[in-house]
């Protein structure tokens, strides 16, 4: 059965993207990409359109992981019923996601670092300028998602 996968930053420009393509590349390289659909999405519609920030980009290149084609875009009611996990960066992102999709009653809403034994918040590089610290807060989140996802 293929999981479905929606990460979700405020803008879809640093954050969310780089959570969608570190685990589409970790997924690759598992070996379990027929197990995994991976997208993500904003809450604002701020950037939708716009490329992945050139700070996300770069952490990306280093990594040679393309993400040329990413525009940024905003979730849509249809996302809730799409996805079986919709993993916001930090507890702003899925108080909007409630919100937005008028609550969760199929527990499919997260945040990325809920799946560790240390959950926080992912802090937004737009504001910080280290997206070397997201990356490894989202690299973090990441492992551990993919091993709860891989029992589920």
């Amino acid at each position: 059965m293929i999981k479905n996968v929606l990460f979700v930053c405020l803008g879809n420009i640093c954050r969310s993207p780089m959570a969608e393509f570190l685990f589409k590349d970790l997924v690759k390289k598992q070996n379990a990409e027929k197990e995994f659909y991976i997208e993500s999405a904003a809450t604002s519609d701020e950037e939708i359109g716009n490329p992945v920030h050139h700070g996300t980009k770069n952490v990306l290149e280093r990594l040679n992981i393309d993400c040329k084609n990413k525009r940024a875009r905003k979730i849509v009611k249809e996302d809730y019923f799409k996805f079986d996990y919709i993993i916001g960066m930090d507890e702003d992102n899925r108080r909007d996601l409630l919100r937005f999709f008028g609550g969760d009653k199929d527990k499919k809403v997260f945040c990325l670092l809920d799946f560790t034994e240390t959950p926080r918040d992912i802090a937004d590089p737009w504001w910080t300028g280290d997206f070397e610290k997201t990356y490894s807060d989202i690299s973090f989140g990441l492992k551990n998602f993919f091993k709860y996802a891989q029992k589920k």
